[in-house]
């Protein structure tokens, strides 16, 4: 630990500052593509199960009616928020920001909706194609039929999670009969609890963090022979469900009119907590944009474990608790300490870099996105807003040294939401509160 305690970066991120890391390993897309363990054929795998799902999507969530099953969010211009941002900073910024909807993702109401409904679907298509009851040219609508719950029901899914993915992968389960636990760490929301009870889950919860969830789920899955645990923590499945989002947004990005090219430069900034599903979304858009896409990962200043792990190259083989990083943060969803052992070493070679962001920051930019366009978020949902300010105040060196930074004009920001449209009015109200008052206090950030 002596070799690396001591640098610059991991010193602020002792104090809890926030700091801006660029990667220095990040590689041109090209030379590293081919090396890569999964691959754009992967993804398109990942998107055409998705899509013989839709029609039973369709017919048991109604709220993915009108997509035809297809769960997606919309893309949205926010150039009211883009000027509340200049105005905080007095800083102009060029280019367009937008923001990915994922907060209003049907089914789960956040961006876990992606992966962690893909992994059920992949497990309940695997059982249904194993014992008989379906083809995958079939109607997908017959998962809905008896004998396709009876044989679900004979089944366990197991996963630990800090509210998000939780809810995703338990509302999918229980909808399609599986028995599902979900184990919950100390940082999950009451209401997340509650709403996934309601739906017939059972819901273990634990007084200690997200890790040790993890692994309590992991050793209940372990003692029944038909008990499939969703590992959060190294899951290529989750990873790919997330990843279809690339393909997504890339036809968003055609109906708007939005070119993405090398005079054209796409920047997407995401919450960060374990790292599926922001590692899943940035390795789909580069095998979609290559270098033209810039991503860029938000995580909370007290549980910064991405970062901390490409830092000092031990991925998942470091916790911030080890630092003394207590991992409490008002952005349940990223309350981490310890990152994906699958995603770490994978964005090595794809990821622009990190930042961190404080909870009172998180706070700000929330209440700042309901006043100026009218969109809740959970806290965790507002940790990309950041992500602009950063690049244009401390990513000179990064800009010249791929050549954008003359073409910033013509940019497109994504600030990527997550949690949001499912938090009840009651705690959406407090959130809100809480990130006007500290508005009215000053906007240093």
């Amino acid at each position: 630990m002596t070799d690396y305690i001591s640098t610059p970066v991991v010193q602020s991120l002792i104090a809890l500052q926030e700091i801006t890391w660029f990667n220095p390993k990040k590689a041109r897309f090209d030379e590293v593509q081919s090396k890569l363990s999964l691959q754009m054929s992967d993804m398109l795998d990942a998107s055409d199960r998705l899509t013989r799902f839709a029609p039973y999507l369709a017919q048991v969530f109604f709220e993915t009616a009108v997509t035809n099953g297809i769960i997606e969010s919309e893309l949205k211009a926010i150039p009211a928020m883009q000027r509340a941002l200049s105005d905080s900073l007095n800083l102009e910024i060029p280019g367009r920001l937008w923001v990915k909807c994922d907060n209003q993702l049907p089914i789960a109401g956040s961006i876990k909706a992606r992966g962690g409904i893909y992994e059920v679907l992949l497990h309940a298509e695997r059982l249904a194609l194993a014992n008989g009851l379906l083809k995958t040219s079939d109607d997908y609508r017959a998962c809905d039929l008896e004998h396709f719950r009876e044989l679900f029901s004979k089944h366990q899914i197991v996963v630990g999670s800090t509210g998000n993915l939780g809810l995703s992968i338990g509302i999918m389960s229980a909808k399609l009969g599986f028995d599902v636990t979900v184990h919950m760490s100390s940082d999950a929301r009451e209401w997340k609890k509650a709403l996934l009870r309601s739906k017939g889950v059972n819901v273990v919860e634990h007084t200690a963090d997200y890790g040790v969830a993890v692994e309590q789920g992991r050793q209940e899955a372990m003692q029944k022979d038909t008990a499939y645990f969703i590992d959060d923590e190294d899951s290529k499945s989750l990873f790919l469900g997330y990843s279809v989002a690339a393909l997504r947004l890339q036809k968003q990005l055609v109906e708007q009119g939005i070119v993405v090219d090398k005079d054209h430069p796409l920047f997407v900034y995401l919450p960060c907590g374990v790292g599926g599903a922001p590692g899943g979304i940035t390795f789909g858009l580069k095998q979609v944009f290559g270098d033209h896409v810039h991503c860029f990962f938000a995580e909370p200043t007290h549980s910064p474990c991405m970062v901390l792990g490409m830092e000092t190259a031990l991925h998942n083989g470091i916790s911030v608790q080890e630092l003394g990083i207590d991992n409490q943060t008002c952005a349940d969803g990223l309350a981490v300490g310890r990152p994906s052992a699958f995603v770490g070493p994978m964005m090595d070679s794809l990821l622009s870099g990190v930042y961190t962001v404080s909870d009172d920051n998180m706070y700000r930019h929330l209440a700042m996105l309901v006043d100026t366009e009218g969109i809740p978020v959970e806290p965790s949902g507002a940790a990309g807003a950041s992500g602009v300010l950063r690049i244009l105040t401390e990513g000179h060196d990064y800009l010249t040294a791929h050549q954008i930074e003359e073409k910033m004009s013509q940019a497109t920001h994504i600030m990527w939401a997550t949690g949001g449209d499912m938090v009840p009015e009651e705690e959406r109200k407090a959130y809100y509160q809480k990130g006007k008052a500290l508005l009215e206090k000053g906007r240093g950030f």
